[in-house]
């Protein structure tokens, strides 16, 4: 099992909100109106945690150890919530998510393929840690700084425990994992290829509620995840660069074998894909 170690590991390093985070440090004449609403829009994304977890477990029944690293997983995503509803509740309390706000994200996702899943999530942590590291070089106010900077760490760490359970997926399921590890792969190292921003809370899944089956079409402010990074964050075609090139690189190091570009990826998805076809007579992904 994974779960033991994996909740030593991020148990050592867990940061305490009362005093770790510098609350005396706070500069109100550094934080702007247009920076406290993002503040706002971002704990209530993180909320949808909730939503995720309950997805993996109810697509994971059948893998309890995973089950139980979810555990760890959903406490310290909350966590992220809760810390900036701390920042707004301490600073700007008028911008404070609501209940009513945060319970608008917790929905029914669709079921979907598990190893699928796991490797969207893996590079939604890699992105989101890149995102963190962004934000807050953009934001001014020392606190929220801090923060970010405090939160993309975990992020990393998280994207470290997702690899470690794709690891043990190629020793359970082989071919079947590579292609669906692959699959995915190409999709999120495209990013600068496509109109929306790739990361599971922007993506569709609940074909019942669709248009309005996606996290962030659920937010007070739908439009706030380009605008936040296109105009504010500015996460630009180099800052892409470095999420597709971090996503290449674990998957070349989890298949043993280097993918310099998107295209290198595509490739071995294709090989895989034809050497499960000719073992089976049927191809696994398209």
């Amino acid at each position: 099992m994974l779960y033991p170690d994996l909740f030593k590991q991020l148990e050592a390093v867990r940061w305490n909100m009362d005093t770790d985070i510098p609350w005396d440090q706070f500069d109100g004449s550094l934080l702007t109106d247009e920076q406290a609403q993002t503040i706002k829009m971002n704990a209530i994304t993180e909320w949808a945690a909730l939503p995720a977890t309950e997805m993996f477990l109810r697509d994971n029944r059948h893998d309890s150890d995973f089950s139980a690293f979810m555990s760890v997983w959903f406490f310290e995503e909350q966590k992220h919530a809760l810390v900036m509803m701390e920042y707004l509740r301490r600073f700007r309390p008028d911008l404070a998510p609501t209940e009513a706000e945060l319970h608008e994200v917790r929905f029914e996702f669709d079921p979907a393929p598990p190893l699928e899943t796991l490797m969207l999530h893996f590079c939604g942590e890699i992105r989101l840690h890149h995102w963190y590291r962004r934000a807050a070089e953009w934001h001014t106010e020392p606190v929220i700084k801090a923060i970010y900077e405090t939160l993309s760490r975990d992020e990393a760490r998280h994207g470290g425990a997702y690899l470690r359970y794709m690891k043990r997926a190629l020793t359970q399921f082989g071919d079947e994992a590579r292609a669906a590890f692959a699959k995915v792969g190409v999709l999120m190292a495209s990013a600068r290829r496509t109109a929306q921003a790739l990361h599971p809370t922007n993506l569709h899944v609940s074909a019942k509620l669709y248009p309005l089956d996606t996290i962030q079409s659920r937010l007070p402010d739908p439009a706030w995840l380009e605008n936040w990074l296109d105009k504010q964050i500015q996460f630009d075609a180099d800052w892409e660069g470095k999420v597709a090139e971090r996503i290449l690189h674990n998957l070349g190091s989890l298949m043993g074998r280097p993918f310099a570009t998107v295209q290198e990826l595509n490739r071995f998805r294709k090989e895989v894909n034809q050497a499960h076809s000719r073992k089976d007579g049927l191809p696994l992904c398209a």
